[in-house]
């Protein structure tokens, strides 16, 4: 039997080969590509994964911290009363011993604290409802100034407000009201001298993920440190000898019942800027 010659190589045949090999090698670049895209992929799901774990487990402790909260400022809330009463009772009865009505008076005022930040506390915990209108800014930034106009006076604080005369946007007016009252204090209390408090308000700039407003407190204070940057916005959290740390965990608390979104950005020795941005609701 007669052996079987090999094809002859042509040049017509190592030009299909040659075609033969670049679409397999394109083939599998095309499935290393794809094969990097889902590595990809699913390194940015494991993250979020983890981020949302990260989130709902603070949301948990909040929670379960904001219970407990809320049960012992209810049996707080009755023997402050009492004591208030008794002291008030008390200074009408040494009214001619000026040294013994003033520890009296420093009783009362323990009590007026620890009453403020029982209300706070309650405030916090409650459900808050947001009751979404056509409101305008530029008027809620002014009353929100006017109101905190006697603390900045006292400190020789001048607030300077930029924006449009009027703003229509969809809020809250109360809570968005309070969110700025808030900041407006935050800000006056940061300031150990006379100086300026910048507040703007306008529509985002381009680019934003708001898509109705940014709302920017900027005080002039001694600035936030690094290591303590992140904890702020934490309930019960505070620098201040008389702070509750609870106003910037409640103005957190009513943007995210906007879908909306606080952010600060601080330098120590040049002050802290609180930027609010809210969506279209």
């Amino acid at each position: 039997m007669a052996a079987t010659q090999p094809h002859p190589v042509t040049p017509q045949r190592i030009e299909e080969l040659g075609r033969i090999i670049m679409a397999y090698s394109e083939v599998t670049e095309r499935l290393q590509q794809s094969h990097d895209q889902l590595n990809q992929q699913v390194e940015n799901l494991r993250q979020e994964l983890s981020e949302k774990n990260r989130l709902l487990e603070r949301k948990n402790r909040l929670a379960a911290l904001g219970e407990m909260a809320a049960g012992m400022a209810h049996e707080i809330r009755n023997p402050l009363g009492g004591i208030q009463l008794y002291a008030s009772l008390l200074s009408k009865d040494i009214s001619d011993r000026p040294a013994s009505q003033q520890l009296v008076h420093k009783i009362s005022s323990g009590v007026k604290r620890l009453e403020s930040l029982v209300s706070h506390v309650l405030h916090f915990t409650r459900e808050i409802n947001v009751n979404i209108v056509e409101m305008d800014l530029a008027e809620t930034v002014i009353q929100a100034v006017e109101l905190t106009g006697q603390q900045a006076a006292n400190k020789q604080i001048d607030v300077n407000v930029t924006g449009p005369r009027a703003m229509s946007v969809l809020a809250d007016p109360i809570l968005i009201g309070q969110s700025l009252l808030n900041l407006l204090l935050n800000a006056i209390e940061a300031m150990q001298r006379p100086g300026v408090i910048d507040v703007h308000y306008s529509p985002p700039p381009e680019g934003s993920d708001a898509r109705q407003f940014h709302l920017i407190v900027r005080d002039h204070g001694p600035g936030i440190g690094p290591q303590i940057l992140d904890r702020i916005f934490n309930p019960f959290f505070t620098t201040k000898d008389s702070g509750t740390g609870l106003g910037l965990a409640i103005v957190k608390h009513i943007l995210n019942r906007h879908r909306g979104r606080l952010l600060v950005t601080s330098k120590l020795g040049h002050g802290s800027r609180f930027t609010i941005r809210l969506p279209v609701i």
